[in-house]
């Protein structure tokens, strides 16, 4: 039988609601319900934004996508290959090692919250390919991506995203958040047994994922993606031109003329679909890493009869 789903689903085409849906709990203990405004963690749907930042710098001539991660890191993480580029970590074809693998077992030591312990987490892991030879989902290239961007701009990374993407889409609910003090109208994650996610997800997110928002905040992301509001067009454009695998510049491109962010995670199970052509965007947004099942198929259908 199909565990109850604890989240949150919304379908829209423009100003126009074409499903909204909450359903069960953002805190068991207290009965806290889920409401459509509910925020909760995105996981992987991080990259995108981490992407933004990056390509926003490269747009600004601060960066190119063929600046090398050494040119950045100096001595640190001596490991990655001097041949990765800021591309080649964008389109998870830099072959580096990565720090959160997720067929490993364990998982990752959850006791991070700055960009210094992200550092460390990353350091110690050899190059497993030569860059640019195979499309390879990498965690930790996330997070290099981001501590590059904090090192040519100076601002920490979690500002970086507050001024360059949320801020700029108006995005007022999405924000890094420690996941061991968590605000009002925030969901905690759930793991199968009972037990909430804290210890199984970093305190604090970074470029590669852990960043909390609510599915109206995806509502307002999208369109300001495609205005140019956050990176210049022409950038967009190249953005979601297939590199990869389906891949772009942070983004998925499951079929032609779709668009998609998504993540999961101990507690978290993250989906929001756009489609440019008839403005639908399909979000699905859960405390619970099970991911939703028949919704995710109910969402895909909004977008092939759009």
């Amino acid at each position: 039988m199909e565990a109850p789903f604890s989240g949150v689903v919304l379908v829209s085409r423009g100003d126009e609601t074409l499903l909204a849906e909450a359903a069960g709990y953002a805190h068991r203990a207290h009965r806290v319900a889920n409401t459509i405004g509910t925020r909760f963690a995105i996981a992987s749907g991080t990259k995108g934004f981490t992407a933004l930042v990056v390509v926003g710098l490269v747009a600004e001539g601060r960066l190119k996508l063929d600046t090398t991660a050494r040119e950045v890191l100096g001595d640190d993480l001596p490991l990655i290959d001097d041949r990765v580029t800021v591309e080649h970590l964008l389109t998870h074809t830099s072959g580096i090692g990565d720090y959160c693998d997720e067929e490993a077992d364990p998982p990752p030591n959850p006791l991070l919250a700055t960009s210094a312990d992200y550092l460390a987490a990353l350091d110690g892991f050899p190059q497993r390919s030569a860059p640019g030879t195979e499309f390879r989902y990498n965690n930790g290239a996330f997070v290099v991506l981001a501590l590059v961007a904090e090192r040519i701009a100076g601002i920490p990374f979690a500002e970086l995203v507050r001024t360059r993407v949320t801020e700029a889409a108006g995005m007022a609910d999405t924000a890094f958040l420690r996941s061991d003090a968590l605000p009002e109208r925030t969901a905690t994650g759930y793991l199968e047994d009972g037990r909430s996610n804290v210890f199984s997800l970093p305190v604090v997110g970074h470029g590669d994922g852990g960043i909390y928002s609510s599915a109206p905040d995806f509502r307002k992301f999208w369109p300001a993606l495609l205005d140019g509001r956050i990176v210049p067009r022409a950038w967009v454009d190249r953005m979601l031109t297939p590199h990869a695998e389906g891949y772009g510049l942070g983004f998925w491109l499951p079929r032609p003329g779709v668009v998609r962010l998504e993540g999961g995670d101990h507690g978290v199970s993250f989906r929001s679909t756009h489609q440019p052509s008839s403005g639908v965007t399909a979000t699905l947004i859960a405390n619970d890493h099970r991911g939703g099942g028949p919704r995710l198929r109910q969402l895909d259908e909004f977008l092939t009869k759009a």
